[in-house]
C-alpha cells in the first residue's frame, strides 16, 4: 500500500491505495465516480478518458500511484452547480450518443481538445476523439456537437 494525495474534480483526497491499482480502478471504486467507464482495459477504446494535469488520458493506463499529487477532472466534474457543461449541452442536442456507454470519454477528450484549443479545425476535433471508439453514432454527430461548441452555438 501507498499512500498518495490527489485532487479530483476539484476535492483533495489522501487514501492509501495498492501499486497495482490502476486510476480508473481507484476513481470507480474507492471515490464512487463511476461515470468514467472501464471498455476494453488495454487503453484502445477510450471510454475510462478523463483530464489528469489538463491532458486527456486512459485511467486504465494509469496507475493510482503514478497520479500522485496529480489534478483529475472525471465526466462528474465538468458540471458546475447543476448545470451540464457547454459540451454536454451540445452532445445532447446532436444526439452524439446512443447506448451511452462511450459518452463520457468521448465528452472528456472534447473538454480537454477545447480547453488547450478554444478554436480546433474539423481536423483537429477528429483526432482528439480518434482514441474514442464507438460503434452507435457514427462519429458525425459527435463531431458536430464538438464544432457548435466551437461556434458558439450552445449556451
Amino acid at each position: 500500500m501507498k499512500e498518495i494525495t490527489v485532487t479530483v474534480n476539484g476535492e483533495k483526497h489522501t487514501v492509501n491505495v495498492k501499486e497495482n491499482k490502476t486510476l480508473l480502478q481507484f476513481l470507480r471504486e474507492d471515490l464512487a465516480l463511476t461515470g468514467t467507464k472501464e471498455g476494453c482495459g488495454a487503453g484502445e477504446c477510450g471510454a475510462c478518458t478523463v483530464i489528469m494535469n489538463g491532458k486527456a488520458v486512459n485511467s486504465c493506463l494509469v496507475l493510482a500511484v503514478e497520479a500522485d499529487g496529480a489534478e483529475i477532472i472525471t465526466i462528474e466534474g465538468i458540471t458546475k452547480d447543476g448545470e451540464l457543461s457547454k459540451i454536454q449541452k451540445a452532445f445532447i442536442k446532436h444526439q452524439a450518443f446512443q447506448c451511452g456507454f462511450c459518452t463520457p470519454g468521448m465528452i472528456m477528450s472534447a473538454k480537454a481538445l477545447l480547453d488547450r484549443n478554444p478554436n480546433p479545425t474539423e481536423e483537429e476535433i477528429k483526432e482528439a476523439i480518434a482514441g474514442n471508439l464507438c460503434r452507435c453514432t457514427g462519429y458525425f454527430p459527435v463531431i458536430d456537437a464538438i464544432k457548435d461548441v466551437v461556434e458558439g452555438r450552445i449556451e
